[in-house]
């Protein structure tokens, strides 16, 4: 049989086994995706293995897959979170990277580590390939150098294999020790991070109010003082002249005695409607006229990014857009908000103006719900020249560098900003998104597993693997538990986004999968994206200079 048939075999059969080693739950609590890397553990000591490139290859693509499709689907949201707590959750990450090293340090006095075993046991506990690189690129220049005797750059391999699959328990255990310790409740915690999103971003309500301001007498709806600040859409008027209800937009002359249909948050429409006039008890949308509305899905590239200011619908169509749709949050369309990707627009006018800006628009949903590859695979080449790219950091002596993981995560949230470049647009369907992330996690933990289950056993049934082991986990648990207790207690944040940045402090994504398993929700991704770069560039710091002060 051929060494890639052989591969699919093994690979299919450990995910399947461990994916039903993750669906096992205990009053509700299950590992999730993480059973995969433990199946893969088991399946490796008994002989299960296959090429180690064909390893390498699915493990790093796996994961790429995985941190490719997060960062595509929460990058608008992320720069949400830097201005809310992105100084508290980073301030977090910091804390937990320098409390595993300082523990580090001790561990490597108080046990006598060999030389090049604590960077290792690092790496390994705190669950970061790059930081293992980087640690054995430092070790084999000092020692070339220096030639010091009694390190060998193997240690740190072995070392980190022993402690990694710890790390990702360890995390795992973390995470459930607090929610036990606090008393957490998973569904109130959705609850509550849903009543804070919602607070921050207000219903949408109609009004209708007659104009009795005499200033405005045949001004434009869009040049009244303070119109644009408030955010409030026109999108019907029946004129004190006329019976018939016609459509409006910003060009609409208004004279007293007419009246209005607005849409706005409460907040705006109470600050609008006394420049104009008073509220009245009729609701012009119920009234027979050739007015019509429609929900339209954006999905044409070439108005991707393009204001409304820009494609000025109301003057070129006659057709005003009163609110947009986006990701379950629905906004008024001011006159400088840009279409986004699957938005969906509500348009205001007559039939004809309406089928006109549908089109103008896409209105695909069939669009909506395919998948465009070309710009994920752009997108995944460009994440992985970004994460060779070798930074310099004033005060090392080697350039830190993003890897496969930081890089294509940088790219997504880049792109997902963006939105499209020419003809292409980064946007996958929500679904879809999901099944990618799955698919790149379990290939990622099925690898992992396989090639950590060749020696695992073997190095840690010693002594030096026992003492190793146990110390990667209290490297593991001790910081994140004090800081999450800190954090819950003192700070009052957010459970789901506490485990977010653990899973991030350590760049760990088998523990962001079983993070997000435990609500639908998306708190869990964005704070792992939040913390994230900083926190790989810590790594690789710490690993560095851990060889430098150790060895």
């Amino acid at each position: 049989m051929s060494s890639i048939a052989t591969a699919i075999l093994i690979l299919s059969f450990v995910a399947m086994i461990g994916i039903c080693i993750g669906g096992i739950t205990f009053r509700g609590i299950g590992i999730g995706s993480a059973g995969v890397l433990f199946a893969g553990i088991v399946v490796g000591h008994f002989g299960g293995t296959i090429d180690h490139d064909i390893a390498h290859f699915v493990k790093e693509f796996g994961l790429v897959l995985f941190v490719f499709t997060i960062g595509l689907q929460l990058g608008p949201g992320i720069i949400q979170l830097w201005r809310d707590q992105g100084l508290v959750l980073n301030a977090m990450a910091l804390c937990i990277v320098v409390l595993g090293a300082s523990l580090v340090i001790a561990f490597h006095y108080i046990l006598d580590l060999i030389p090049l075993a604590a960077p290792g046991l690092f790496s390994g506990a705190t669950t970061n390939t790059p930081s293992l690189g980087a640690a054995q690129g430092a070790a084999n220049s000092l020692i070339e150098q220096n030639g010091i005797e009694g390190a060998d750059v193997g240690t740190l391999a072995s070392a980190y294999a022993v402690a990694y699959p710890g790390g990702i328990a360890g995390i795992i255990a973390s995470m459930l020790i607090l929610r036990r310790v606090f008393k957490v409740k998973v569904d109130d915690e959705v609850r509550q991070m849903d009543a804070e999103n919602s607070s921050k971003t207000q219903a949408i309500h109609r009004r209708c109010i007659e104009v009795d301001n005499q200033r405005l007498s045949s001004m434009p709806f869009g040049e009244i003082p303070g119109v644009e600040e408030t955010g409030v859409r026109i999108s019907r008027i029946r004129p004190s002249d006329r019976d018939e209800v016609l459509v409006a937009n910003d060009e609409t002359r208004l004279n007293p005695g007419d009246i209005v249909s607005v849409v706005g948050t409460e907040n705006d429409l109470n600050r609008f409607e006394p420049l104009i006039g008073h509220a009245v008890d009729v609701d012009l949308t119920q009234q027979e006229s050739d007015v019509r509305f429609r929900k339209v899905f954006v999905t044409e590239p070439s108005v991707i990014n393009q204001s409304l200011r820009d494609l000025s619908l109301d003057h070129l169509y006659a057709v005003s857009v009163t609110r947009i749709r986006r990701g379950g949050v629905e906004m008024t369309a001011r006159g400088s908000t840009r279409f986004h990707y699957g938005d969906i627009a509500h348009l205001v006018g007559d039939e004809e103006a309406v089928d006109r800006v549908s089109k103008l628009l896409g209105n695909s949903v069939k669009a909506i719900n395919e998948t465009q590859f070309a710009p994920v695979f752009l997108g995944i080449a460009v994440g992985v020249l970004l994460g060779m790219i070798p930074i310099q950091i004033p005060g090392l002596p080697f350039p830190v560098k993003l890897g496969l993981a930081g890089g294509p995560l940088i790219a997504a949230i880049s792109f997902s900003l963006i939105g499209r470049l020419g003809g292409l647009v980064w946007y996958i369907p929500y679904s879809a998104n999901l099944s990618l992330r799955e698919l790149g996690i379990i290939l990622f933990l099925a690898s992992a597993g396989l090639s950590a289950g060749e020696t695992f056993f073997s190095i840690a049934l010693t002594a030096s693997g026992l003492k190793w082991m146990l110390a990667g986990i209290f490297v593991t648990m001790l910081p994140l538990l004090g800081v999450g207790a800190l954090a819950r207690k003192l700070l009052k944040i957010n459970y789901l986004t506490i485990c977010g940045v653990f899973a991030g402090s350590m760049t760990d994504p088998p523990a962001l999968a079983f993070a997000s398993s435990q609500a639908d929700h998306d708190a869990c991704a964005t704070a792992y994206a939040a913390v994230y770069p900083l926190t790989m560039v810590l790594r690789i710091v710490a690993a560095q200079s851990l060889v430098y002060l150790l060895i």
